[in-house]
């Protein structure tokens, strides 16, 4: 029986409940259109792209047993697994057992009807030589001819039988006994000897050499004599180094050489923290973040942030936010990366500006807006604190860097390290998760700059509340489950509303407990300068605050009411005065487009600016008693006035005062809008907004439905009279993409008929395999348009070179 018929059988045989564990661990596998058969849920569970989603996932125990059950050749018995792994006693067997219990709920590894183990194809190809273990005998005398089998017997002093297939059973009944390959070592030269036991006990017994192979190889010194009698095997092509087989590897080990098996995480020192402390602190952090992150992203609504000609954002940009937003480097990167990666923002340009997404974000609540940021970071796919690249060189923001699945492993390694602290305590030094985190997530991506282990990743998460106090908070236990609905609700319940009111003083501050509005803060950021951010805001008025609000068309009488509504008190006389004051010298001095012409109804005053030594270099001229003339333009005659502390206002050519109210500058949406033509049978709804959710993922139903439809469903046959597809344009993607199989066929018709994105293995005209996540599908037979996520742009992709098709999201 087939790997895969036999997975499937076991997962028919499964009662309800396990099965809906199998689909919730492995959700790409029942990703729309799901399954419709046991035997497809298979199919899909076993694809090298879906295993390969399931590895990153698992902690150091389980990747261990799965890499001795690799190199046992499954199918294998539990007694030779636990031999291997040297878990004999009681406790190390029923943690050997909780192991393979957590692998066959990712339907990694299970257990046949004859009480044997058997593995995903894809999981047993994750090692090219599991424990240092190449292929065995048998597989690498594949194409030997019988004289070179009968030469080895001989050498061995063995025997050789009449046929090539005794021979080959006779060789590998030989090396199978570990005793009798202890014997021929014996009398092996001390070269041949070396070499064996330095190869033997090497952590990777496979070597391949690039290039072209040599038809003429130099032997290993005392390889020769080992060749002579199969105790390495030269390959057949004459690629590499000899190879050893795996029977000969274990021998030259000995009884004594088990496989790793760490069941048991690294401890951590702990303290005991009250869970409202953990509370308090989450509140007070995310509570900062989200008023940091509104202030980021207004300082770059106002003024988008240029690019470097290399891509991204560099140094100096991120120091001119950090400055105008009062807050640090590490938060200004932190809200950048989670800001792009949410849709917030997008390249425009030479520039990066928020997108119209983001100004409906900015009218949304501070639980909302924090939510929308966090979930970002969960999911996002490097560390965007991290300032500095391996060889210390400075780091971008938005820098395009390549996708970093173990950046994302690292986040959830931490999250579920800290999720094993016992109810009540925190770590007491929080650097001290880093082991956990790598204990949790073999493949987590740890930098070379960090002073500690994973210590970027761990201040990211006290800075978003995720990590308080050393424990995992509400934010936390939320994010890591996967559910929006409670993380939202634990936001509104950990995140005070907007404030939208303030506190104006006689000194001319105005100060704003929590997160400011945004219209609270859009006025204030209007007619004052900010001066802090976080717990609190504080503005301060002055003249050239309440100047640049009257630039921008508002009147006196206008400002004094719009800050008497926000006020708590009264407004105060010293605030009042300051801008009737500012608003008396405002447009006494006009200043029109002719090179340009300044006028005002006060002769003194442009007698003034006539004579004013520092005015010299615009050239100023008296036509007129009330009239000036200037050789500089107007916004050079304009700037130098208000530098010299005049307020004057320029007109247009109709000879009204302009309005300086400058437009904040909007990107497109980061992926273009659809075309408009279709090909026949592919009608496509718009796509899903992520904001509004979707249907919950139910794998108690599916599981149900699952076991009650036929085990398996025959793939249509179109061309062949066979069963009909169930819509048009699967029948056109499987008349073009014929590797494909039906499964896949499903999921690319599904993702081009409902607008979602899908990733798909590719081919590309040279030859190589690509994986490309594509969105915006139009179906052009035999081409397939799209937006390629890799490639930023529209391409062109054709059917028959597409072998492999992923749901996107799942990783």
């Amino acid at each position: 029986m087939k790997p895969r018929s036999t997975l499937a059988t076991w997962l028919g045989g499964l009662d309800g409940s396990r099965l809906a564990r199998v689909l919730e661990t492995r959700r790409d596998a029942a990703a729309a259109p799901e399954p419709r058969s046991v035997g497809e849920l298979a199919e899909r569970l076993q694809r090298p792209g879906s295993v390969a989603l399931a590895l990153p996932r698992l902690a150091r125990p389980h990747l261990q047993v799965a890499e001795a059950l690799a190199a046992l050749r499954a199918p294998a018995s539990r007694d030779a697994l636990a031999e291997l792994l040297e878990a004999a006693d009681d406790e190390a067997a029923r943690e050997l057992d909780a192991v393979l219990e957590a692998l066959a709920d990712h339907a990694l590894v299970w257990f046949d009807g004859a009480g044997k183990l058997r593995m995903a194809g894809a999981l047993r190809h994750a090692w090219d030589a599991p424990l240092g273990l190449d292929a065995p005998l048998e597989e690498l005398l594949t194409g030997t001819t019988s004289d070179e089998l009968r030469d080895m017997l001989a050498a061995l002093g063995v025997k050789p039988p009449g046929t090539k297939s005794q021979r080959l059973a006779a060789l590998a009944e030989h090396h199978g006994d570990p005793e009798r390959v202890l014997s021929v070592l014996a009398e092996a030269p001390a070269a041949t000897r070396k070499l064996l036991e330095d190869r033997a006990g090497a952590r990777s017994a496979r070597f391949i050499t690039s290039g072209s192979p040599d038809p003429d190889p130099e032997p290993e010194p005392g390889a020769r004599w080992a060749l002579d009698r199969g105790l390495l095997i030269e390959d057949r092509h004459r690629y590499g180094p000899a190879r050893m087989p795996a029977e000969v590897a274990l021998a030259l080990r000995g009884p004594g050489r088990h496989a790793p098996f760490q069941p048991v995480p690294p401890s951590v020192e702990r303290v005991s923290v009250a869970p409202v402390d953990v509370d308090r602190e989450a509140s007070a952090v995310a509570s900062t973040f989200a008023a940091g992150a509104a202030s980021v992203l207004s300082v770059c609504s106002t003024s988008a942030p240029a690019r470097l000609r290399s891509g991204g954002i560099g140094a100096r940009e991120l120091a001119r936010i950090g400055k105008a937003a009062h807050t640090d480097d590490a938060v200004v990167r932190l809200v950048l990366e989670t800001a792009y990666a949410a849709g917030l923002m997008a390249r425009n340009g030479d520039h990066v500006a928020p997108t119209g997404a983001y100004d409906a974000w900015a009218e949304q609540e501070p639980s909302e807006q924090f939510a929308v940021l966090l979930q970002a970071w969960w999911n996002l796919a490097l560390t965007p604190t991290r300032a500095r690249d391996e060889d210390g060189k400075a780091l971008p923001a938005l820098g395009g860097a390549p996708p970093c699945n173990g950046c994302v492993q690292a986040r959830h390694g931490l999250l579920a390290a800290a999720a094993r602290l016992p109810a009540g305590h925190g770590a007491r030094v929080t650097a001290d998760l880093g082991p956990l985190i790598t204990w949790h997530r073999p493949f987590a991506d740890c930098s070379l700059q960090e002073d500690t282990p994973f210590a970027t990743v761990i201040r990211e998460a006290e800075l978003l509340g995720v990590l308080a106090r050393g424990a995992l908070s509400a934010l936390g236990i939320h994010l890591r489950t996967g559910d929006p609905e409670a993380l939202g609700v634990e936001c509104r319940r950990l995140l005070p509303s907007a404030t939208a009111t303030a506190r104006l003083g006689a000194d001319l501050t105005a100060v704003v407990t929590g997160t400011p509005s945004t219209r609270l803060a859009a006025l204030m950021d209007s007619v004052a300068d900010r001066e802090t951010s976080g717990t609190a805001s504080v503005w301060r008025f002055s003249a050239a605050g309440v100047r640049r609000a009257l630039d921008a068309g508002r009147t006196p009488e206008g400002i004094a009411a719009d800050l008497a509504a926000v006020a708590a008190v009264p407004l105060p006389q010293p605030l009042s005065y300051l801008i009737a004051d500012t608003a008396r010298g405002h447009g006494r001095v006009r200043i029109a487009p002719a090179a340009c012409v300044l006028h005002g109804d006060e002769p003194a005053l442009l007698a003034e600016l006539a004579a004013h030594r520092k005015l010299a270099k615009l050239g100023l001229r008296r036509l007129a008693p009330t009239v000036l003339i200037s050789r500089s333009p107007l916004d050079a005659t304009l700037a130098a006035l208000r530098a010299e502390g005049y307020a004057p206002v320029a007109e247009t050519d109709e000879g009204t005062v302009r309005i300086e109210k400058t437009r904040p500058r909007r990107a497109a949406a980061a992926v273009p809008a659809p075309r408009g033509s279709r090909a026949r049978g592919a009608g496509r709804t718009a796509a899903p907004n992520p904001a509004k959710g979707s249907a919950a993922f139910d794998p108690s139903a599916l599981a149900t439905r699952l076991l009650a439809a036929p085990a398996t469903i025959p793939d249509p046959a179109p061309f062949e009279g066979g069963a009909p597809f169930a819509t048009d344009t699967e029948e056109i993607v499987a008349g073009w993409a014929k590797q494909l199989p039906y499964t896949d066929v499903r999921q690319l018709a599904h993702a081009i008929d409902t607008g979602q994105a899908i990733t798909v293995e590719y081919v590309a005209a040279s030859g190589n395999l690509t994986v490309r996540t594509l969105s915006r599908l139009e179906l052009a037979p035999p081409y397939l348009e799209a937006w390629c996520h890799l490639r930023e742009d529209e391409r062109v992709f054709t059917l028959s070179r597409v072998h492999g098709v992923m749901p996107v999201g799942h990783g």
